[in-house]
């Protein structure tokens, strides 16, 4: 018999790259280049025009010039005592909303790998639909449910004696918190539950032949396994936080106590756009993208702790 050898057929041997150093950086460039138009240009656009002012002459009538004004747009950023106001709210909105919405994922993710909730499939997407809304709408949607007027929800709470305002200046940033809540714990549970489809289930079983409970399988072995998605949906989530403004932007039109600089981007906004001055916007904008990448290190570093802390002890 004739041996046959299998030849590289043309094609092959067109693509192949071995001992070609641009090879790799041909295949990232595709990545680099979207990388540096849609993540790194805007951020120095945003940190060029803060530095600059649009300065009239003669009343408004002699026109605008652009003059660099170095840090000055930073500096009246920061003396806007409703702007620092209004890191303090959303800092207050996500001490409270972020926690409450991880525990109530992190509560789901778990029953739903467990076999003591039937008809699983339902209730996931039952869990996950209103991530599917739109965020304007979902604001929309419980605007309709805030108003004392309209609202079945505040109508049936006082034909049983309970006066809610859930649109009063006390009441108003945790119902925005309700609409941020009902629309993003879907998600986060969503990637709990896949991380805990990766755990192998004999982890399990011998948990159960030493006598460890559900409870104890779910907060001693299931918890600290799904570390990394915990803090993947934990960042996420501060870092919406920080940005938050699509709730409040809407539900302003029908309440008179969210006002347009009531979160840091609505501040950035009516800067924009009803204060007409984009680079004090800008410098406002760049105070922001600094607050959420210290915030970022900061859990970031605080994770690393703990998991190293955790290591040790096992």
């Amino acid at each position: 018999m004739t041996a046959v050898t299998a030849r590289p057929t043309a094609s092959r041997r067109r693509f192949n790259g071995a001992g070609k150093p641009w090879v790799p950086y041909l295949f990232v460039a595709p990545f680099v280049l979207l990388f540096l138009v849609f993540l790194v240009s805007p951020i120095i656009v945003a940190v060029w025009n803060s530095l600059f002012s649009q300065q009239s002459s003669g009343l408004g009538f002699g026109g605008t010039t652009t003059a660099f004004v170095g840090l000055d747009n930073f500096a009246r950023a920061l003396s806007d005592q409703d702007f620092l106001v209004s890191f303090g709210r959303v800092a207050l909105y996500g001490l409270v909303q972020v926690p409450v919405m991880m525990f109530i994922a992190a509560t789901l993710a778990l029953l739903f790998d467990s076999a003591l909730v039937r008809g699983r499939r339902f209730f996931q997407f039952a869990a996950f639909l209103p991530y599917a809304v739109p965020g304007v709408i979902a604001a929309l949607l419980w605007g309709f449910l805030y108003q004392p007027s309209v609202s079945p929800l505040i109508q049936a709470l006082s034909s049983i004696g309970v006066d809610a305002n859930l649109l009063a200046p006390g009441t108003v940033l945790w119902s925005i918190a309700n609409v941020s809540i009902w629309s993003y714990t879907g998600i986060n549970m969503i990637i709990m539950f896949a991380a805990l489809q990766a755990i192998p289930r004999e982890i399990y079983e011998a948990a159960r032949i030493d006598g460890a409970s559900d409870l104890r399988i779910a907060v001693g072995i299931k918890l600290p396994m799904i570390a990394p998605a915990v803090l993947l949906t934990t960042l996420s989530s501060i870092i919406g936080t920080l940005q938050l403004f699509n709730e409040p932007q809407v539900l302003k039109n029908v309440t008179a106590n969210i006002s347009s600089d009531y979160t840091p981007n609505m501040a950035i906004y009516a800067a924009s756009t009803l204060g007409k001055d984009p680079n004090l916007a800008s410098a406002m904008a760049v105070i922001l993208g600094v607050a959420t990448l210290i915030v970022s290190v900061i859990v970031l570093r605080l994770n690393n702790r703990t998991t190293k802390r955790a290591s040790d002890g096992l």
